[in-house]
């Protein structure tokens, strides 16, 4: 059933461990794969109890590393078989809400007191979203005003139009159905979910740290890729792009003739590092295979970063790559090499603390789990 489950589990169990009161989960229910971390809190630091990943594709009958859409029955399914694997003990949480589920996106809306602004958003709302505004859940959040002198490093001209005489609002809406779905997959597994949020925020909260200039999250799903810019912790751009991992193999299944199954297996084995288990004419057509992927992805991440520098006159230098797809192998050099900007790779275990001996292990496999670790630390920085 293809589980990748926490070592310290083991080691939990052997001894007959048991978490202190006030541990929480994190829930990521991407396209491919669900992933679950146990925090909690002590001494004022997060302390890592356990987390397991385990691929949805067999509970859809489809290979792992496909992206599947299942029932909410069926997720709640695989949910409990990661968490008994996991032995996790927790059942108290957040679940993340996928991007390609909600609407995120920045309003230019008039400077206008609070109570005025909050009867004008849902009649602006309706511009952006495609269904009756009774059918979402609507928030939204005022961007602080970045004052010109705060930023004055970073900026290529003084402030825009709209940054003078207007104020940005962050709109997020939610389908009503969506949240539905999330609360049967919640009642189905016995969890008592105190919060769902949207991925992007989870990953943001567990892979970035504090700072004025912008920063370009690239997330590498299975299935999508989503981008944003966030700015003093705010996100202020979106983007979806709608190739991931997925793509990655069956470009690589194509160019050699293979099974998908091989071909997943070898791109996260091996990934853009030649083998000595294959041919070099044979790592020539991995490499090119995988980079045609990548390639129109990080040409993609390009213009986006291009466009928020038209929009707000501002420079975008760096980039923190988050998602299962950032732990392929060899991905750094190319990456450095196809972004127009310095390239990181997500660490959201570096926010907790971790045995020794599994730094190398939570290193590899980290930036996979950005949005049920960036989950878990709400949960707790909310206690």
């Amino acid at each position: 059933m293809a589980f990748n489950f926490s070592p310290l589990a083991q080691i939990k169990s052997a001894l007959g461990l048991k978490s202190s009161a006030g541990s929480v989960l994190g829930i990521d229910i991407g396209a491919s794969s669900a992933k679950i971390v146990q925090l909690r809190s002590a001494h004022g630091a997060a302390i890592l109890e356990t987390y397991g990943e385990i691929a949805l594709g067999p509970y859809g009958d489809v290979a792992i590393g496909r992206a599947v859409k299942l029932t909410p029955e069926k997720t709640a399914e695989a949910l409990v078989d990661l968490m008994r694997e996991a032995n996790v003990t927790s059942r108290e949480g957040g679940i993340s809400i996928p991007f390609s589920s909600s609407l995120i996106s920045i309003l230019d809306m008039p400077k206008v007191d609070s109570d005025q602004l909050k009867r004008m958003i849902p009649i602006e709302a309706r511009k952006y979203i495609p269904l009756p505004v009774s059918e979402v859940m609507l928030d939204w959040f005022v961007v602080p005003h970045d004052e010109p002198q705060d930023a004055a490093f970073d900026r290529i001209e003084k402030e825009t139009q709209m940054q003078k005489s207007g104020q940005e609002v962050l709109l997020v809406a939610i389908h009503n159905e969506t949240v539905r779905a999330y609360q049967t997959i919640a009642a189905e597994t016995g969890l008592s979910v105190r919060f769902f949020e949207i991925e992007i925020f989870s990953a943001v909260r567990s892979s970035l740290r504090s700072g004025v200039a912008p920063i370009l999250v690239i997330d590498l799903g299975a299935a999508t890729t989503k981008m944003y810019i966030v700015e003093r912790g705010i996100v202020r751009t979106t983007h979806l792009v709608t190739h991931g991992g997925q793509h990655m193999s069956e470009n690589l299944a194509r160019s050699l003739g293979w099974e998908f199954e091989k071909a997943e297996r070898v791109k996260r084995e091996r990934g853009l590092a030649d083998s000595s288990a294959f041919s070099t004419d044979e790592n020539d057509k991995i490499r090119t295979a995988l980079l045609s992927t990548l390639e129109r992805v990080f040409s993609e991440a390009n213009r986006v970063v291009l466009s928020y520098g038209k929009r707000y006159n501002k420079n975008v230098s760096h980039a923190v790559l988050t998602g299962g797809g950032a732990s392929l192998p060899g991905l750094p050099a190319h990456a450095n090499q196809l972004l127009q900007v310095e390239v990181e790779i997500s660490d959201p275990f570096g926010r907790t603390e971790t045995p020794a001996f599994l730094d190398k292990v939570l290193k590899e496999i980290g930036p996979g789990f950005a949005v049920a670790v960036g989950l878990a630390l709400r949960d707790l920085q909310h206690r």
